[in-house]
C-alpha cells in the first residue's frame, strides 16, 4: 500500500466539524471586519496604493525576519521558528484539504515529503513557543510583560502543536506502517502507546485538536494574535515615502491608516522601552503603553463594542496623558519589528492638546508665548540675537550691499544661551580660518519653528517658517549652514520644497576638511568620546562625518560609549523638554554622562547646542568637573587649529 493518510479515521458525525469551521470562519470575519470598520472611522480611508519598494521590505521583513533579528539574535530566531512552524501548518493544512475535496495527490513520496515537512514544522512551533515562555517566565527578559494574554495565547498555541503530535502518534501507534519513520516525532510518541488504547482514545484526542485549532483562529482579530495579520499591513504602510519630505505634513494632526493599523500591530514587544530613553529614567511615560492606550481609546470611540481584546479588558493606563515626557528621539522607530513611529504618534496627541488648550504644561505654555512674542524662546528681547558676535565684526547678511556665498543660521539656543554661544563663536572661527564666505542674519534671525513643531504648535511653526522663507527670499540667501540638528533637521525635512540647501555644520566641516581647507598642525594628545545627538544621528543618518573631523586630529583617540550611532542615547533636551519641568527619579543627561566616563574619555563631544547644555549640566550635577570635559565638535576643532585667531 502506497503511503497516504486516511482522512476522518475513526470520526463520526463528521457535520459537526463542518458546523465549527464554519462558525469560526465567521468569528474570524467578524473580528477582521470590526478591524476594517475601526480603522476607516478613525483614518477616513482604507485606500491602498501599491508601492513596490514598501512591498518588498514587507516581504523581507516578514519572511525572512530582517527587522526582528536586528539588536537581539535570540528574539529573532524564537520568532521565526514560531513563524515558519505556525505557517508551514497552516499551508499544510491547506493542502490536506485540496488533496481530500479537490483531487487526490498525497500518496508515495509526496506523502511522505508532506509527512515529514509538517514534522519539522510542528517541531519548530513548539521550540518556538516553548523558548518564548521560557524567555518570559523563567529568564524574566525585562522588557517582556506578563499579563492574561501573554501566558494565555501561547499556551494555547503550544496545546494545539501538542495535540497534533499526539493525534499522528496515536494513529500511527494503531496502523504502524513500515513509513512511519518519516513521522519521527509521531513515531516516538505512538511507541509509548499500545494499538488498543490508541484507537480507544484517538476520537476524544482529535475532536480536543479540532476544537483548540478552530478556536485559536476564531479569536486571532480578538487577542495579540491579530499581529500575524497586522504586522504585514504595518509593515508595508510605514514604507510609503511621503510626498513632499519624510516628516512634513499638513495634515500632521490626523491619525492616518498606518497609525491605525499599527496600533493595533503592535505585540507589546517591549523592544521600544527597552531603548526609551524617559523609560530608562523611570519617568512615568513608554512608547508601548502609550501605543496601547492610543490602540484602547482607538475601539472605544469608533467601535460600538468597546475594545474587542476580551483577555486585556478592564486595563487602564495614564500613559497616554504623559505624552510631554517623550524626547522625539526616535529611538522607538529605531528598534520596533513594524516601524512604528510612537513619537510621531505623540507630536500629534500634543497637536491635539495645544488646539484644546489642555494637558499643556505651564512652563511651557509662557515659553510659547515668548516664542511668539520674541521670535524665542529664551529670551523677553529681539536685540541679543547677535550679542555672542559683536567682537567678532561678522557680515550682517541683512545689510545693504553685504553678500556672501553661505549664510550661518545659527539658531534660537545657540544665540541666546550662554554656554551654547561657544558653539557659534568656534564655528564662526573655523570659518574664517578656512577663508570660508560667509555671513549671519543678525538680530532679524527668526527661529525656525522647530520648538513649535516639536510640541504640537502647529499655527505657530507655519508663521516661522513663513518668516524664514520671506527672509531668505528677501537677500537672496540660498546655502544655509546651522548650528543645531534641530535647525538643521526642520529646513531639510519639514519645509514643503524648500528653494534653499541647508547643512548641518559637521556636513560643512567635513568638505572642508576632505579638501584641504582645514589643516590640524596642532596635536591633540587625548582620548575623546562622541555622543551622537538624535536630531543628527537617528533622525537624519549623520554618524560618520563627526567621526572622521575627530579622528583626522593628530593625538585623538576615539574610544566609542556601548551606545553610539543609531543606537545612542538621548541627552533629554529635545521634543520640548527643555522648556519644561518634568519630574524625574534621574535625568537622562546623568546616565548619558556615567556612560560617557566609562569610556575613560578625557572630553565628551557632541555637535548639538541642546546636547551641549544638557550634558555640561550633568557633568556638574554629578560631580565629573574634574575628570570630565564637554565640547562641542567645533571647540575640538578650533582648539586642534595652530592659528592667532584660534583662541576659544
Amino acid at each position: 500500500m502506497a503511503p497516504q493518510r486516511i482522512m476522518f479515521w475513526q470520526i463520526d458525525h463528521v457535520w459537526l466539524f463542518y458546523v465549527l469551521a464554519g462558525l469560526a470562519s465567521l468569528l474570524f470575519l467578524a473580528g477582521m471586519t470590526a478591524h476594517l470598520i475601526v480603522w476607516k472611522k478613525n483614518a477616513g480611508s482604507l485606500s491602498l496604493p501599491f508601492s513596490r519598494t514598501a512591498f518588498n521590505r514587507m516581504i523581507l521583513d516578514v519572511f525572512l525576519g530582517r527587522r526582528i533579528l536586528k539588536g537581539e539574535l535570540a528574539a529573532g530566531l524564537m520568532h521565526l521558528l514560531i513563524f515558519w512552524g505556525f505557517l508551514l501548518l497552516l499551508i499544510g493544512t491547506a493542502i490536506l484539504a485540496a488533496h481530500h475535496y479537490v483531487f487526490t495527490f498525497l500518496t508515495g513520496i509526496p506523502y511522505l515529503a508532506f509527512s515529514i515537512t509538517m514534522e519539522i514544522a510542528g517541531i519548530m512551533l513548539t521550540v518556538g513557543t516553548i523558548w518564548a515562555l521560557i524567555r518570559r517566565y523563567i529568564q524574566r527578559v525585562p522588557r517582556l510583560e506578563r499579563r492574561l494574554e501573554d501566558i494565555t495565547v501561547p499556551i494555547w498555541i503550544l496545546l494545539v502543536g501538542l495535540s497534533g503530535f499526539a493525534l499522528e502518534g496515536l494513529r500511527l501507534a494503531y496502523e504502524q506502517p513500515a513509513w512511519a519513520g518519516w513521522s519521527f516525532a509521531g513515531t516516538w510518541i505512538g511507541g509509548l502507546l499500545s494499538t488498543r488504547m490508541a484507537e480507544a482514545v484517538y476520537p476524544a484526542f482529535w475532536w480536543g485538536h479540532i476544537i483548540l485549532s478552530l478556536s485559536l483562529i476564531a479569536v486571532i482579530p480578538f487577542t495579540k494574535l491579530f499581529h500575524i495579520l497586522g504586522a504585514p499591513a504595518s509593515i508595508y504602510l510605514q514604507g510609503f515615502e511621503k510626498s513632499a519630505s519624510p516628516d512634513f505634513d499638513e495634515n500632521a494632526a490626523e491619525f492616518d491608516l498606518g497609525d491605525s493599523v499599527f496600533f493595533d500591530a503592535c505585540m507589546r514587544c517591549g523592544r521600544c522601552v527597552a531603548v526609551c530613553p524617559s523609560a530608562g529614567a523611570k519617568e512615568p511615560f513608554a512608547p508601548r503603553d502609550f501605543i496601547q492606550a492610543m490602540r484602547r481609546s482607538l475601539w472605544q470611540t469608533h467601535s460600538p463594542f468597546g475594545d474587542i481584546r476580551f483577555l486585556l479588558t478592564g486595563e487602564k493606563t495614564e500613559a497616554d496623558k504623559n505624552f510631554w515626557y517623550c524626547t522625539t528621539c526616535r529611538a522607538c522607530l529605531e528598534v520596533c519589528p513594524v516601524y512604528g513611529a510612537s513619537f510621531e504618534s505623540v507630536i500629534k496627541n500634543r497637536i491635539l492638546a495645544i488646539e484644546d488648550g489642555t494637558q499643556v504644561p505651564k512652563l511651557l505654555n509662557q515659553t510659547l508665548e515668548k516664542l511668539a512674542r520674541y521670535d524665542n524662546p529664551w529670551e523677553s528681547s529681539k536685540k541679543q540675537r547677535d550679542a555672542w558676535a559683536k567682537d567678532l565684526q561678522l557680515p550682517d547678511l541683512t545689510k545693504k550691499g553685504v553678500e556672501a556665498d553661505l549664510c550661518y543660521f545659527v539658531g534660537c539656543t545657540t544665540s541666546f544661551d550662554d554656554t551654547a554661544q561657544e558653539i557659534a563663536r568656534s564655528f564662526a572661527k573655523i570659518l574664517n580660518i578656512a577663508g570660508i564666505s560667509f555671513g549671519i542674519l543678525g538680530n532679524k534671525e527668526p527661529c525656525c519653528g522647530d520648538i513649535a513643531r516639536r510640541v504640537g504648535e502647529l499655527g505657530l511653526f507655519y508663521e516661522q517658517m513663513d518668516n524664514c522663507l520671506d527672509l531668505f527670499d528677501r537677500y537672496g540667501i540660498t546655502e544655509v549652514v546651522t548650528s543645531s540638528p534641530h535647525c538643521f533637521h526642520t529646513f531639510q525635512n519639514e519645509y514643503p520644497q524648500a528653494p534653499f540647501r541647508a547643512r548641518h555644520y559637521t556636513l560643512l566641516l567635513h568638505e572642508i576638511l576632505v579638501n584641504g581647507r582645514l589643516r590640524f598642525d596642532k596635536q591633540e594628545k587625548t582620548k575623546v568620546t562622541y555622543h551622537d545627538p538624535c536630531y543628527l544621528g537617528r533622525h537624519n543618518r549623520i554618524f560618520d562625518e563627526p567621526r572622521k573631523i575627530i579622528r583626522s586630529i593628530p593625538g585623538i583617540e576615539l574610544v566609542e560609549m556601548p551606545h553610539n550611532r543609531e543606537n545612542s542615547r538621548c541627552c533629554g533636551g529635545g521634543g520640548g523638554r527643555m522648556w519644561q519641568d518634568l519630574p524625574s527619579e534621574v535625568k537622562m543627561s546623568e546616565i548619558r554622562i556615567r556612560e560617557a566616563e566609562a569610556t575613560g574619555a578625557n572630553i565628551l563631544v557632541t555637535a548639538c547646542p541642546l546636547c551641549r547644555i544638557m550634558l555640561e549640566d550633568a557633568r556638574k550635577a554629578t560631580g565629573l568637573n574634574k575628570t570630565l570635559r564637554v565640547m562641542d565638535l567645533n571647540a575640538l576643532v578650533l582648539q586642534a587649529l595652530a592659528s592667532d585667531d584660534a583662541d576659544v
